[in-house]
């Protein structure tokens, strides 16, 4: 009997127009988590939850945009691959820094950005920053839903791989990679010789050459059945981390934050408890995820657990001193109630 894991389905594109060229999930995902937020915070500002007027929504989304896209892509070259920021090619973009379509991205570093840009737009319109921050710590729930939902489609940031007693029946809800093949199989073939030479069966089904492995993938990326039921049983089955914190970043966070501000809050305090909330769940959802490569554990920590428990101490101090600043309450969906 073939295993029940869902066998991942590549398709980078969501939509696309040539072979190079489309729109990616991935940049889907950052246009639709913002144009939610933009409507969202329109609608609150027609509702008087914020301070933000309807007519300058669309200055300040910019703001967030161009603070989320600086700050992730720093973020990444900063805490997983410094060697970016010395790496030089003789390709364009020429700097690795900003060569984003190889993709590289940090949530952490995102948020960083996000930061940054809000004291900046705050200040210049006379808005409470504080404030600013409570309102894109709720909104940026949608962004971190969809971003994970296109880490998952991309078949990247796999989880850990499940027990091996659940190996051989693996439950529905577990997932196998066929890149695996390429990117762990053929990678140390002295460790995986049976598989291979299981798959080697294919060759003379699968044309390849010296790519032959990558062909099988691609054969069973595009539904050959054959395929596809030689390699199944050999795959191992992971934990689909990537729904798992989809799950947790987007409706999870999202509700523990409507929960908190449900009545006016003053300025900073729902900041603060997004870092918490959002720090606790990355800790959990991160014990399910494989660390990211090349990059070492901290007292057995991944160094997304790390930069997380960093920000659930920074909520703390950040939820405190806004408790105690004598300022007045903003915002409260109980208005919901009363329309």
């Amino acid at each position: 009997m073939l295993a029940s894991a869902y066998i991942h389905k590549l398709d980078p594109f969501a939509i696309q127009f040539t072979d190079t060229l489309g729109l990616r999930w991935y940049g889907l995902a950052y246009i639709t988590g913002f144009v939610v937020a933009w409507f969202a915070i329109r609608w609150m500002g027609n509702k008087k939850i914020t301070q933000i007027q309807p007519s300058r929504v669309g200055d300040f989304m910019f703001a967030c945009v161009v603070g989320v896209l600086l700050g992730g892509r720093l973020g990444y070259c900063l805490f997983y691959d410094p060697s970016m920021f010395i790496t030089f090619t003789q390709e364009f973009p020429w700097w690795k820094v900003l060569a984003i379509q190889d993709g590289g991205m940090a949530s952490h570093g995102g948020i960083l950005g996000v930061l940054v840009a809000l004291v900046v737009w705050g200040k210049k319109n006379k808005i409470s920053v504080l404030h600013l921050f409570d309102i894109s710590a709720i909104f940026a729930t949608p962004g971190l839903f969809f971003g994970r939902i296109a880490n998952f489609i991309n078949g990247e940031l796999w989880g850990k791989q499940l027990p091996e007693i659940q190996q051989q029946r693996p439950p529905w809800w577990s997932i196998k990679y066929p890149t695996e093949i390429t990117e762990v199989w053929s990678v140390y073939p002295d460790q995986f010789k049976n598989e291979l030479s299981v798959v080697d069966t294919l060759r003379s089904q699968v044309v390849g050459g010296n790519s032959f492995y990558q062909s099988v993938v691609n054969e069973a990326y595009a539904g050959n059945q054959l395929v596809t039921e030689t390699i199944q049983p050999l795959l191992t089955a992971w934990y689909p981390s990537q729904l798992f914190q989809a799950l947790a970043e987007g409706p999870a966070l999202f509700f523990a934050l409507f929960v908190v501000w449900w009545k006016p809050r003053k300025p900073g305090v729902v900041a603060g408890w997004f870092l918490i909330v959002y720090g606790t769940l990355r800790v959990v959802t991160e014990m399910f995820r494989q660390p990211d490569e090349g990059v070492a554990l901290l007292l057995g920590l991944s160094r997304g657990q790390v930069l997380s428990a960093a920000m659930i101490l920074c909520g703390a101090t950040l939820t405190l001193v806004s408790f105690g600043r004598n300022t007045e309450k903003l915002g409260g969906f109980s208005v919901l109630l009363t329309d």
